[in-house]
């Protein structure tokens, strides 16, 4: 596997539509940045949350998900309560080349206040907008900043195409749209 440069990652954005919308370079300027980097992307977290509250008492469960477990929040920022989370999505949808793997990571300005961005990897021909999960390590709230950037995708191409794809085996997140809950097939 190599990692793509900016370059590549251009190309395929324009050409292909692997990135929608696309910021060609990274805007800094009075936001936390986001766009095109040196070797990846930095993705943006829209205006859409669902934050965590136990004001029902549930259990988590990924095989048995109670909706009830998030209360629904649209702003230009969003407080995630201490030692809580939230899910969110991207403000980009995604269109991933069968020759491509993804790992995104949190940036670095959220990571250093304690919250931390877990994403999994984007797999050969997967496509939707990216549901992340934001989580508040501290005993303090925290403060997300709608759409500005939250997180980055480093694009990685395998040098040979793999024999089933997301798209393949009709993954269970394919082509999301909004934010998506847990599924068990």
């Amino acid at each position: 596997m190599t990692v793509m440069p900016d370059s590549w990652i251009r190309k395929m954005a324009i050409e292909h539509k692997m990135i929608e919308p696309f910021a060609d370079r990274q805007v800094r300027v009075g936001t936390i940045s986001f766009g095109l980097s040196s070797y990846g992307y930095d993705i943006r977290v829209s205006d859409e949350y669902k934050v965590f509250t136990n004001i029902n008492s549930t259990i988590v469960d990924p095989k048995n998900f109670d909706e009830k477990s998030f209360v629904n929040y649209r702003g230009e920022y969003c407080i995630i309560p201490p030692n809580s989370f939230a899910l969110a999505r991207t403000v980009e949808y995604f269109r991933i080349p069968r020759e491509v793997l993804t790992i995104c990571v949190g940036k670095s300005t959220y990571a250093r206040c304690g919250i931390i961005v877990n994403v999994t990897p984007f797999e050969p021909e997967w496509e939707g907008f990216v549901t992340l999960e934001i989580s508040n390590t501290t005993p303090l709230p925290a403060k997300i900043y709608s759409g500005e950037g939250i997180a980055q995708v480093i694009f990685f191409r395998a040098d040979e195409i793999c024999e089933i794809s997301y798209a393949d085996k009709a993954g269970k997140y394919q082509k999301q749209i909004e934010i998506t809950y847990p599924k068990v097939d």
